[in-house]
């Protein structure tokens, strides 16, 4: 799969929850920087 268009639909979805990387994080129970990473197509998870 694209890690970048992964990473622009989960912003997108978030954005439109009006929710930061930090809420998100702590609804997933995850750090900020797992969602940062993600959502800049870093992660390989």
């Amino acid at each position: 799969m694209d890690q970048e268009k992964i990473g622009k639909f989960i912003a997108k979805c978030r954005k439109e929850q009006g929710l930061t990387q930090a809420q998100l994080a702590e609804m997933l129970g995850i750090t900020y920087k797992a969602v940062s990473k993600w959502e800049s197509g870093v992660s390989h998870s």
